[in-house]
């Protein structure tokens, strides 16, 4: 069975949850984690690079070690250290590390004190009383851990974006080796670039006769093969994600491609405008009577009904329609519009980089500018910096700055914003900065009205530029904190300030509606990466995903100005 990405990343994951669980050092949980998002993060298969000879130990956060665990796990599927560690620790209380609130020492204090392995047994401890009779959890605790029970039971299970793209490639390039193919395309959710993916809608065009289905269902991924026939298959992969393959005629392919990107309720929406005009538009075309009259492409299906082109990430049923209507489409913002980054980490605190590299690697994509945004001293497990260091590393920048030719580094810092509004570092050092990224990291459990007061209250800070991360969400891991974004929005347009819409895909932070909410509102946004290594500086085309799906433009983009322009729009004092 081929190993992908995502199993790598899930088993270091996991050890780092039962290492954490046991209370092992920090800092060997913190290189599992940092290993799996290293791994879960790459443009290619660990199994491909291991193949071709690579070494491991180039990526970033990899050393030695942890390649040779990688290596054991693509050549045997699983991993015998963390085997032998689901002896001591049982597994399920990783599954119990996602309720939020249970931490690794309130999953130990139940696991060693009420014998709970799972969710399951979780909740009924929960529901007959014995939760709350343990030191440091009470009725209220109880109650909260039965409320996320319930609310984590409803989640829908779709899985990240970025895992979908892998197992996609994956099987579009297999599929690539049939003779008589034309052409593959990914449809459904995953085209619309949506943050999570529920399942793979596959469309392919071929010569009569090729053997697309034979091959699909043999793919060496395949738990279980659901359905097959000569123009439709479905399949269920190891991870559990169901792929439908669909073989369509060259003549229907816009249709079907249209019908399979949906969303169900922008089809809708459509077929409704060409029953007005007496056509039936479905998968197989664009019908007048039983005359297929378009169909070949998407534009041509669009046309039919007196409508523009309308682009995938827009397809959702909330204005569209009526936007191309009356020839209002935003022309939304492309990778290219980028003139740099604004959020980025180096080695001085938890990234992978030296200054010198993270700015080849700008440079190397065409940027003018990149910020190198270090933790503060508060995330004291990133070795966040003091006064002392970032003063330091300003120098070291000013005098890189003088070497380099064609990127300029900016000198920034993200600073956390401590419970009381205030900032984790002192004015007299922020001042110096081109730009101070500010975030919250610790005291997530706030209620709604503290927590969007002590934002504002940072905010104030004539030296608070961009405000990252906005709701602290990662995406099937951890549910966002309270906040009302509307207000803060409205507080940060009026002081001057940003929200960032932080492309790394586990956290796609802002969501596509609060993207949508900050355009109608007049707030610009910035697309970083959070990089903490030079390849998570490509993740920066998920945030230009999620800007599309909130129907922004260039102009609604802090970072597509030219680095003159950026300055002035940063400078509030």
């Amino acid at each position: 069975m081929p190993v992908q990405n995502s199993d790598v990343s899930d088993i270091f994951n996991k050890m780092a949850d039962l290492l954490e669980i046991e209370g092992a050092n920090p800092f060997r949980v913190r290189a599992y984690r940092n290993a799996s998002r290293a791994v879960s993060s790459l443009p290619r298969s660990v199994s491909d690079m291991l193949e071709s000879g690579e070494d491991l130990t180039d990526l970033p956060g990899i050393g030695k070690d942890l390649a040779g665990k990688i290596k054991e796990i693509v050549e045997t599927g699983s991993l015998a250290l963390f085997e032998e560690l689901k002896g001591k620790t049982p597994s399920g209380l990783s599954q119990l590390m996602k309720v939020e609130g249970l931490g690794p020492k309130r999953v130990r204090a139940l696991n060693r004190n009420l014998g709970v392995t799972s969710l399951k047994e979780l909740e009924e401890a929960a529901r007959t009383g014995k939760v709350r009779e343990l030191d440091g959890f009470g009725e209220k605790t109880e109650q909260k851990i039965l409320e996320e029970l319930e609310a984590y039971e409803g989640i829908e299970k779709r899985i990240k974006l970025i895992e979908a793209e892998q197992r996609a490639r994956s099987i579009v390039e297999y599929l690539k080796g049939v003779k008589g193919v034309k052409k593959i395309t990914v449809a459904g959710s995953y085209r619309r670039r949506k943050e999570t993916v529920g399942d793979l809608d596959i469309l392919v065009t071929c010569k009569r006769g090729a053997q697309v289905m034979e091959r699909f269902v043999n793919y060496e991924d395949v738990k279980k093969v659901v359905s097959q026939g000569n123009t439709r298959a479905t399949i269920i992969l190891r991870s559990g994600l169901h792929v439908d393959l669909r073989v369509v005629p060259q003549v229907s392919y816009g249709a079907a491609l249209h019908y399979f990107t949906g969303s169900k309720a922008h089809n809708i929406a459509v077929r409704k405008l060409g029953v007005k005009k007496n056509l039936k538009i479905n998968e197989y075309g664009v019908f007048k009577g039983d005359d297929r009259i378009a169909g070949k492409t998407e534009k041509e299906v669009y046309n039919q009904v007196d409508l523009p082109y309308i682009e995938p990430e827009l397809r959702e049923n909330r204005g569209e329609v009526e936007a191309a209507q009356k020839g209002s489409l935003p022309r939304l913002i492309d990778l290219k519009d980028l003139r740099g980054d604004l959020h980025a980490h180096t080695k001085a605190t938890d990234g992978h980089a030296t200054l010198e590299e993270m700015a080849e690697s700008a440079k190397a994509r065409g940027y003018e500018y990149l910020a190198i945004t270090d933790h503060s001293r508060k995330v004291s497990i990133a070795h966040g910096l003091d006064a002392r260091r970032l003063a330091r590393q300003i120098q070291e920048i000013d005098q890189l700055n003088e070497k380099l030719r064609d990127i300029v580094l900016l000198k920034g810092i993200e600073v956390d914003i401590l419970k009381d509004g205030t900032l984790d570092l002192p004015d007299a050092v922020l001042k110096e900065l081109d730009v101070v990224v500010c975030s919250v990291h610790y005291h997530r459990r706030l209620s709604r009205r503290k927590m969007t007061e002590r934002v504002i209250r940072a905010m104030d800070n004539p030296y608070f530029n961009i405000f990252a991360h906005p709701t602290g969400r990662l995406i099937n891991d951890r549910e966002p904190y309270q906040i009302d974004l509307e207000r803060i929005i409205e507080a940060a347009r009026e002081r001057g300030c940003f929200l960032e819409i932080n492309a790394n895909p586990d956290r796609l932070d802002l969501s596509d509606s609060h993207c949508r909410m900050a355009k109608d509102m007049g707030l610009k946004l910035a697309i970083s990466t959070d990089a903490h290594s030079v390849a998570d500086m490509d993740f920066i085309r998920y945030g230009v995903d999620q800007a599309r799906r909130g129907w922004l433009e260039p102009d609604d983009i802090l970072n597509t100005r030219s680095l003159k322009q950026l300055k002035k729009m940063l400078k509030r004092t």
